[in-house]
């Protein structure tokens, strides 16, 4: 048997955004259906919403299986009938193990991935998201060029130090990648730390 606890990652960010993040989400996610995490990571954040929207079915995924492991391992400790075991996933295949959902949330995966990751992302949205349905994204963006904060650019410069196809994205590219989908940019929403929430929806047929 797994020792759930030591699979289970820490992600000290989780405990700071957990909260403003579930605020938008109460009202931007629909009032029920399945909602697919794109990078779950640690698991923590489905553990967290799916316990504050018990209307909704939670689905986790994530690339990495050091990161499915621990998914895997919170979820069994909290034991909430709403969340799914996560399922391997990768944005870039061109097709996705899950084929609908209602809502697609995806939380500080850009700036640390390719730019065909978003790409790959944005795709799949526009396959699996019904008319109406909600792509909500989180971290931080640049807007119209311009970093938010000092804090960011430096941010910004670190992680293209360490992977040059890295870094943090602005709402327009991403606002002008999902149009071509279907995706309409609904609102961006300042949040702690100089994040964003950036909220798409596909638009009605």
């Amino acid at each position: 048997m797994s020792d759930h606890r030591s699979d289970a990652l820490v992600a000290p960010a989780v405990a700071r955004n957990r909260d403003p993040i579930l605020a938008v989400l109460r009202r931007v996610l629909p009032t029920e259906g399945t909602v697919l995490e794109i990078a779950s990571g640690s698991g923590e954040h489905a553990v967290y919403f799916a316990a504050g929207l018990p209307h909704l079915t939670w689905q986790p995924t994530d690339v990495d299986p050091v990161a499915l492991k621990s998914i895997s391992a919170h979820r069994d400790l909290a034991a909430l009938p709403n969340l799914q075991s996560p399922v391997k996933l990768d944005v870039q295949a061109a097709a996705w193990p899950i084929t609908r959902a209602d809502a697609l949330v995806c939380i500080n995966m850009l700036h640390i991935a390719p730019w065909s990751a978003a790409e790959g992302l944005i795709v799949g949205a526009g396959r699996v998201l019904p008319p109406g349905g909600v792509l909500y994204l989180y971290g931080p963006f640049q807007q119209r060029g311009q970093h938010t904060a000092p804090s960011n650019a430096a941010f910004d410069e670190s992680l293209r130090a360490r992977n040059p196809e890295w870094g943090v994205r602005d709402v327009t590219d991403v606002a002008q990648l999902a149009g071509r989908k279907g995706l309409e940019l609904a609102e961006h929403i300042a949040m702690p730390a100089n994040n964003l929430s950036v909220v798409f929806r596909r638009a009605p047929k």
